[in-house]
């Protein structure tokens, strides 16, 4: 399809206060076509423009533009590999944030690296690094659980956790496992039901962190009590790393019951087509938190 040049997209837009609906549709449908690169141009139109139908119309088309420019990331970062955790939470947290950078966020979780790291001591036994890893994180840095507003759409977003320093579970891990794997630990993501948690995990060691409760550390056996309590058999899952793109499924079923809790069902049913866009309708009923 040509390339509109900025006269013929003008054009195009003033179509949009057009009385013939189906002239309207027409127009909408030409425009969305462009793809996600005549945004700018849409935001420019819409700051000189006077009429309050034309900017709910090119508003409701910028959505549509950057939500459709989304979901292609997200699936290309799923067949990609899924191999960078912090650009999968990045892509999520452009929902909300659309002009948000990914190198604005690598160079907070550098920052957040770095402030760590000063209190890192490479020689020590795993349980004592990490419990040095939390006072750091949790004592000096002030990371804490966003108990008081736990369903907040909030606590979905790596960027609004690194600025308000709480977080749910999820999240929380999220940024203990993207500090963990600079210090080159062995720390990764474990799916357990109503809670998500870390290991500590290489051939002859494992053990647990809960992040959400100040790191704090636990067995094997704990896990089979916690699963035995919610009446559930036993499963590798529980125990076991889960992948980067079993994190980002399980922020985005967060995302979901966090924006049915506020009632905002449409952005709820937009998340619920981001995850079936990646993993069909067998994500929608998994676990989260």
């Amino acid at each position: 399809m040509k390339k509109l040049n900025e006269k013929e997209l003008k054009a195009l837009v003033s179509l949009l206060e057009d009385e013939d609906t189906e002239v309207v549709k027409h127009v909408e449908s030409r425009i969305i076509s462009i793809g996600s690169a005549v945004v700018p141009f849409l935001e420019k139109e819409w700051e000189s423009s006077f009429n309050s139908t034309v900017q709910r119309k090119i508003e409701e088309l910028i959505h549509v533009l950057q939500f459709d420019y989304l979901k292609s990331r997200l699936q290309e970062w799923v067949n990609n590999g899924a191999n960078d955790l912090l650009e999968g939470v990045w892509i999520v947290a452009t929902y909300q944030y659309p002009d948000l950078e990914l190198d604005f966020l690598k160079k907070e979780i550098e920052q957040l690296y770095y402030k760590i790291w000063t209190d890192f001591k490479e020689d020590l036994h795993p349980f004592d690094q990490v419990k040095l890893i939390n006072g750091a994180f949790f004592d000096k840095l002030k990371f804490k659980a966003n108990t008081k507003n736990f369903h907040s759409p909030g606590n979905s977003m790596i960027n609004v956790v690194l600025e308000t320093k709480r977080g749910n579970p999820i999240s929380l891990c999220i940024l203990y496992l993207l500090v963990s794997q600079r210090l080159e630990l062995p720390i990764y993501g474990v799916n357990l039901p109503n809670l998500f948690i870390c290991t500590y995990k290489t051939g002859e060691q494992q053990f647990y962190i809960n992040a959400f409760n100040k790191g704090l550390i636990f067995s094997k056996s704990d896990i089979e009590n916690y699963v035995k309590q919610l009446h559930l058999n036993p499963d590798d899952i529980f125990f076991e790393p889960c992948s980067n793109e079993d994190i980002v499924k399980r922020v985005l079923r967060n995302l979901i019951v966090s924006f049915d809790k506020m009632g905002e069902h449409q952005k709820s049913d937009e998340v619920k087509e981001l995850l079936k866009s990646i993993n069909g309708d067998a994500a929608l009923n998994e676990d989260s938190k």
